[in-house]
């Protein structure tokens, strides 16, 4: 090789090597673009698709009874979906019962003992109860005829507990993918974020993975911490740990607590560190409170769910199972971005149901033969 082909050589090589250097550089960059047209398609109000085929509801489900028992009755997105699934189904000639509790398996397993003992046709359990931890009253239910099913618990890339005869399952790591798409959107790709979870709802791993994949892909603008705050802890770990966090890092942006009902316990933390200003809050389930502090500029955004929306979906599933049809192991619940522009159309003071348009109450009411 001579010394001109050799200079070539090596000068084509660093050009490669340059040209190499610098496409892993943009691949590293934010793409704020897609991040925006992302977050652009969950700011449509959503239009009622049916689920499954019509069926006779009022006819096959009469003098049935359903108990509901939410993670924690304290949680007031949950709690209102119990109260809203109770409201429609009374007119359907069925009966459905929230077990009250306050996040403790004990009660759980006595909810149970309680739906096997007094002649209920299902239990539901709601948002954050774990069926693993109810191996023995699961199986006492079920021999007893009582139908277990699980709603708004497992991610849809998750497997259900194959204790349960029924898992409607939520795309939680697909709002976990809005939530920092937003983030990302909204800082040009320069995100620092504390993400506040709970570890022991099932959910919660997928959860934060979807907001964490997106981060990562991200590039090096982006980095998050995370705090695990156990449902009962919520009202003596969220604030401290904020506290301690926005302190130890200025620089951080953004605190996203995946379930909102958090948010709470997250305000007063920014509001003692003189944060509030500086650190947005974005999170998940549309609870009217949270989206009162949207109009009120506490909270940037809320990825919202309608509370009639949601209840009526779990109904629709656990009906069709326990009228022998077919059913799928995933609500049919759209998401729908509440910020700034849009809040207040939720109301003022905002409601569960205000914002995502009605044409689910119609549609469930034709889908199910009363009208």
């Amino acid at each position: 090789m001579t010394r001109n082909s050799l200079r070539l050589f090596c000068t084509g090589t660093a050009s490669l090597l340059g040209a190499t250097l610098l496409a892993g550089i943009a691949q590293a960059q934010p793409d704020v673009a897609a991040a925006k047209a992302m977050i652009d398609k969950y700011r449509i109000a959503p239009e009622f698709v049916a689920p499954g085929e019509p069926f006779d509801a009022k006819g096959c489900m009469a003098g049935k009874k359903i108990m509901v028992m939410p993670v924690s009755s304290a949680n007031p997105f949950n709690k209102n979906i119990v109260q809203s699934m109770a409201q429609v189904a009374e007119p359907m000639g069925f009966e459905v019962v929230e077990w009250e509790n306050q996040a403790v398996p004990t009660q759980w397993a006595q909810g149970m003992d309680h739906a096997t003992n007094n002649g209920f046709d299902a239990v539901v359990l709601l948002g954050g109860v774990n069926p693993v931890l109810l191996g023995p009253q699961i199986a006492a239910a079920k021999a007893a005829g009582v139908s277990v099913q699980t709603a708004h618990l497992d991610d849809t890339t998750q497997e259900p507990d194959a204790s349960v005869d029924l898992a409607m399952r939520v795309a939680y790591h697909e709002v976990g993918g809005i939530l920092a798409n937003w983030t990302i959107a909204q800082t040009d790709g320069k995100v620092n974020a504390l993400i506040v979870g709970s570890d022991e709802i099932v959910p919660t791993p997928a959860f934060v993975k979807g907001i964490t994949d997106v981060l990562d892909a991200c590039g090096e603008g982006c980095k998050y911490t995370y705090v695990n705050a156990p449902v009962p802890e919520w009202s003596t770990k969220i604030q401290p740990s904020v506290q301690s966090a926005v302190i130890a890092d200025p620089t951080i942006n953004y605190i996203i607590p995946i379930y909102d009902s958090m948010s709470q316990f997250v305000l007063p933390a920014l509001t003692i560190t003189g944060k509030a200003a500086d650190v947005k809050i974005a999170t998940f389930n549309g609870t009217p409170f949270v989206i009162d502090e949207i109009q009120k500029g506490n909270v940037e955004m809320d990825v919202g769910e309608s509370i009639g929306w949601v209840a009526r979906s779990i109904l629709d599933g656990s009906m069709r199972k326990l009228c022998g049809m077919e059913t799928k192991n995933e609500l049919y619940v759209p998401f729908y971005i509440f910020d700034k522009d849009n809040a207040a159309s939720a109301g003022t003071p905002a409601e569960f149901d205000k914002g995502y348009g009605d044409s689910y109450i119609a549609g469930y009411n034709k889908l199910w033969g009363l009208e």
